[in-house]
């Protein structure tokens, strides 16, 4: 089983990244079977293990810089001395090799950036409340550079057709920016079904990031590689496993 998906990303040399699956790992049921998140009630033994697995797998120059993600905008930079471990934020930077920025996610969309560079990267948790707020616009600040001169990479979420969302979730986009609205199809249950990939591709490009890979996957739809909290939460009392998107620098 591969317990890593295959990235098409056009990355600058000594920048690199990955996306686990949920295959290949330790977790039982229903974290079954390649969880790498603390949180969600899994055996510490099993996650532990599946961490120093995916580290072994990549080679990685250090243990990702894990995070306790708040749905937020808040970013972490790496290269500062750490207040907390692990620092709640929903993002994270650096500009300096050997430091692995990560982001868990089970239908938010995971969005990685490289500098056209390859001196900065960073990592971002994007589910509907931090797009909404910003931890877009908050990571590229960070990065500290034009959105020009970077690269993105949009990783597994969850896609409109199985993504409902009430009226405020339209209002938090549409309120800032009325074209917004074209990212939302209403459905016979009087919902909306909101597109989290396009949401996002257009809040990049309005940052002027408009080299943009990946963006296909979905989490809800493939149960074979991926967790999706809204498909399984429901079923395990909201237990359930988080897949991990890294990018590091090696050199």
């Amino acid at each position: 089983m591969n317990s890593l998906l295959d990235i098409d990303w056009p990355l600058p040399p000594g920048v690199h990244a990955a996306f686990t699956t949920r295959q290949g790992g330790v977790s039982k049921a229903p974290w079954d079977s390649f969880n790498v998140a603390a949180h969600v009630g899994d055996a510490p033994q099993d996650f532990t293990a599946n961490r120093a697995s995916l580290k072994a797998m990549l080679a990685l120059p250090a243990e990702p810089s894990w995070l306790n993600q708040v749905h937020g905008v808040a970013v972490s930079d790496l290269d500062a001395p750490p207040t907390a471990i692990p620092a709640t934020a929903d993002a994270a930077v650096t500009k300096g090799a050997g430091r692995v920025c990560v982001v868990m996610v089970a239908d938010c969309l995971p969005v990685l950036f490289a500098s056209r560079d390859g001196q900065r990267i960073a990592a971002a948790h994007a589910g509907w409340r931090g797009l909404a707020a910003g931890v877009l616009e908050r990571t590229v600040a960070a990065l500290g550079m034009p959105g020009k001169q970077l690269t993105a990479w949009l990783g597994p979420a969850i896609s409109q057709p199985h993504f409902e969302v009430g009226d405020e979730v339209r209002e938090a986009f549409v309120a800032s920016d009325g074209v917004a609205a074209a990212a939302f199809i209403a459905n016979d249950r009087g919902r909306w079904q909101a597109d989290l990939v396009a949401l996002a591709r257009r809040r990049l490009n309005a940052l002027g990031v408009t080299e943009i890979s990946g963006g296909q996957w979905c989490t809800f739809a493939d149960r074979e590689r991926f967790y999706s909290h809204r498909r399984d939460g429901h079923l395990h009392a909201g237990k359930g496993g988080r897949l991990a998107a890294l990018v590091w620098r090696s050199t």
